[in-house]
């Protein structure tokens, strides 16, 4: 009966010592180790062994994670009142300095946070404030970098989310928003009637151009259609027999023998014709006589 107590007490006591010996360290993970109070190292990841109630492990997260610092009130160069938060992303590069060199990270960094925000804003004009803001960002981020390096911890970003200006500007800032719209909208409207009159007068271009071709073309037919005319004429001309002539040119004759004039030019080209006339005539007599 006794040994059955003695053995069950046994495994009681292994089975409370088996979770204290045994951790099981995750990729992401490392237990800072302590054997009775002097520092061994890092551990993991995967399987480790300690000693029970001697080896004491931290556990140390290495994973990227992030700091909500709460809003806080800065003055800037210009002497202007302004609200500022932010969030910092951090992730351990050392674990055991991470453990050694500070007692709470977080409340450590939001501390630092504050004072390197105010002596960041106090050198810069209201005006940049809140213009430029990435650039504040990365100053945050390097002067913060430099304080926890020191803690075995990277500041890997710094975003700001909210600046709030005093009241004062903030009216001001909403008098600008609006002359803004009212600029951009007589710009837009100002483009619209240009673009609107190009394309009118490209239009009227257009058709005065067509117009010109229009009547570059008839004015060519008109003059081709007279020309064709004239040739016609010409050609008709050309046809006209010689006995045509010669009756016009006797029907002369006889219109200058009416009339009163005693003398008379007569061209050679008259005279010629008419001796043409004449031997045509005398053929057509010597040809009747032979007959009779």
């Amino acid at each position: 009966m006794e040994l059955l107590i003695g053995i069950a007490i046994v495994v009681v006591v292994i089975a409370l010592l088996i979770p204290q010996a045994v951790k099981i360290v995750r990729e992401y993970q490392r237990l800072v180790v302590f054997r009775l109070g002097r520092l061994l190292g890092a551990k993991g990841p995967g399987l480790t062994l300690l000693i029970p109630f001697v080896d004491r492990a931290v556990w140390v997260d290495l994973r990227e994670f992030f700091i909500e610092i709460p809003r806080q009130d800065s003055i800037t160069k210009d002497n202007a009142p302004i609200s500022i938060d932010f969030i910092i992303f951090s992730k351990v590069i050392d674990p055991v300095m991470s453990v050694v060199q500070v007692q709470n990270f977080v409340g450590a960094a939001q501390g630092i946070a504050t004072t390197t925000l105010r002596a960041v804003v106090g050198d810069i004009m209201l005006d940049d404030v809140l213009a430029k803001r990435e650039e504040i960002n990365q100053v945050l981020r390097a002067k913060l970098d430099e304080v926890t390096s020191r803690w075995g911890v990277k500041v890997t970003n710094v975003e700001i989310r909210e600046i709030i200006p005093p009241p004062s500007v903030q009216e001001a800032m909403t008098r600008q928003m609006s002359a803004e719209r009212t600029r951009r909208a007589i710009v837009t409207e100002a483009e619209g009637n240009k673009a609107a009159a190009i394309t009118v007068a490209e239009g009227n271009k257009q058709a005065a151009i067509l117009n010109a071709e229009g009547d570059r073309q008839a004015a060519i037919l008109r003059a081709e259609g007279f020309a064709l005319a004239l040739t016609k004429i010409f050609e008709a001309a050309r046809e006209v027999d010689a006995k045509t002539m010669s009756l016009q040119y006797l029907e002369t004759l006889k219109q200058l023998g009416a009339s009163p004039a005693t003398k008379f030019v007569i061209p050679m080209e008259f005279t010629n014709l008419l001796a043409g006339i004449l031997a045509s005539a005398g053929r057509s007599f010597g040809g009747e006589e032979r007959t009779g």
